[in-house]
């Protein structure tokens, strides 16, 4: 099998600002969520981009805009409580917008129908969260639809529906979102915008609240938290069915971790052996070729679960066959569709002999949507120049996918991941197997217990693990990671290992990429 092109199983979600060309289709995209409605003028279009390019955004899935979101600046003291939309936003043209005002107000939000299930509204509600972040706002504040109410208006008032929907007895496809979002409902205005048919005119005015918002100062601070959300899947080898009943266990934990809202999930290494559970049983070295027959499906599949639940996935690691050779490879997949992927560097002896793996050359650093990460994969965690490598390449969390038999070859793992926080005063983060599958040969037996380590300093918690799983059964731990917390660190710690580095004693020399490299 050749190199498989990782291109061909991308989906591009990209969120971008909205442009002037941008105008017809985001009036088609306005004509298929309102129909009722009247889409925006080119002139009133022109004047949101050209006013507040920062607040007007989209999602792009493979070159199609399938939501977007608008928002603008206002002090808003200056209004009253029970405004209504043309009012507040100038007849929607946003030249009453305020950049040195304290709220920023959202003015509409939409996704397309065909694409909903992919967590849209929650990015979009991100975005704005990072748009008042950087622009040191109070808060943010919205004048929100409550579509669902027309179907309800002869039974009940519109005080009486909003109530329903937030004790959960109704779902409207606004306000819903809204508070599972963490808005908080302030009250109802009427006559908000009376041409919403499907309101009855009415809104709901909602607050999100900065709590990092610095009144004395319009600029953020390194010093501020930054978190990371991180979760870690120990996960339990088991017989399956076929590949279904493997993808079925996997969305389980996506989902999971996405309704925690966490920001990256770690599977084990090698979990996809479990595959062979249901294949023809095979010599291993035959087996674990056969195993990387499944790659394109795997592939597709956790492409799909990333952009479907909003999360970057790293996915445990998965051998895979490029020409001739046999590699351990972990894959990231990010939530916006992207993949990436990092080659198993050092080979177990065990894997020579069984599998005849072939090791990868390179230290490999993404860029993500929450800063940089590194993957090192098992036996490479104990190997600290690579981590060396990966921190010197900027890498914050390093991310370790394992596969340990017993106890001891567990510790190994876990205590030079430790060791690697402290030598570099990172995060990194670690999740393997359990469970047993007599089917499969050297693979019958797991042992883990997995963790999310932080340097030993006062600031991190105590014996330096943020979070850890009880031993050998299958379950998940999350936390939040403060990057800029680490940057702090490396500078201002009680004792500064990363800084401190005899480079006039020592240095790394390593090749990458046909080049002779030293750190």
């Amino acid at each position: 099998m050749s190199e498989l092109n990782l291109k061909q199983f991308e989906k591009k979600l990209k969120i971008r600002l909205l442009e002037i060309k941008d105008y017809e289709a985001i009036t088609f995209l306005q004509k298929k969520c309102f129909p009722k409605m009247k889409p925006w003028s080119p002139e009133q279009f022109k004047s949101l981009v050209t006013v507040f390019p920062e607040g007007q955004v989209c999602v792009e899935y493979d070159g199609k805009i399938i939501a977007s979101a608008s928002c603008m600046i206002l002090n808003f003291d200056e209004y009253s409580s029970v405004h209504n939309w043309n009012e507040i936003t100038n007849g929607g043209f946003i030249t009453n917008h305020d950049v040195n005002g304290d709220t920023l107000y959202g003015i509409e939000i939409m996704t397309s129908p065909d694409f909903r299930g992919l967590k849209l509204s929650r990015r979009l509600y991100n975005e704005r969260k990072k748009i008042a972040r950087s622009f040191n706002l109070k808060r943010i504040v919205i004048g929100g639809r409550i579509p669902g109410y027309a179907r309800h208006s002869s039974k009940m008032s519109a005080r009486e529906y909003i109530e329903k929907v937030v004790s959960k007895e109704l779902i409207d496809p606004v306000l819903t979102p809204q508070i599972s979002n963490n808005f908080v409902l302030i009250r109802l205005i009427p006559d908000y915008l009376p041409s919403d048919k499907e309101s009855m005119g009415y809104a709901t005015y909602l607050e999100w609240t900065n709590i990092d918002y610095d009144p004395h100062s319009s600029k953020s601070f390194s010093n501020k938290p930054e978190y990371v959300r991180v979760c870690a899947i120990q996960y339990l080898m088991r017989q399956l069915k076929d590949f279904k009943d493997f993808a079925k266990y996997c969305e389980y934990f996506i989902d999971v971790a996405s309704d925690y809202r966490c920001d990256f999930i770690l599977f084990p290494e090698m979990f996809t052996t479990q595959l062979l559970s249901f294949m023809k049983p095979e010599r291993p070295g035959i087996a674990m070729r056969r195993l990387s027959e499944y790659t394109p499906k795997y592939l597709q599949v956790f492409t799909k679960l990333a952009i479907k639940y909003n999360i970057n996935i790293i996915g445990g690691s998965h051998f895979t066959l490029e020409g001739n050779d046999l590699f351990n490879i972990s894959y990231l997949f990010r939530r916006d569709g992207t993949i990436g992927k990092q080659y198993k560097i050092h080979i177990t002896p065990s894997e020579r002999k069984w599998w005849g793996v072939k090791p990868g050359n390179k230290v490999e650093v993404f860029d993500t949507d929450k800063g940089k990460i590194a993957i090192l994969i098992c036996y490479d965690i104990e190997f600290p120049e690579l981590s060396r490598i990966a921190v010197e390449k900027g890498a914050n969390i390093i991310f370790v996918p394992f596969n340990t038999d017993e106890r001891s070859a567990y510790l190994r793992v876990r205590y030079c991941a430790h060791a690697r926080c402290v030598e570099n005063q990172v995060y990194t983060v670690i999740a393997g197997c359990v469970g047993n599958i007599p089917a499969v040969e050297n693979l019958d037996i797991h042992y883990a217990q997995s963790a999310i380590l932080t340097p030993s300093d006062i600031p991190f918690e105590r014996d330096g693990i943020a979070a850890e799983c009880s031993p050998n059964i299958e379950t998940l731990i999350f936390h939040d990671l403060d990057v800029n917390l680490i940057k702090r660190q490396q500078k201002l710690g009680s004792v500064l290992n990363w800084q401190d580095r005899r480079k006039d004693l020592y240095s790394i020399h390593f090749k990458e990429d046909e080049k002779n490299l030293e750190m």
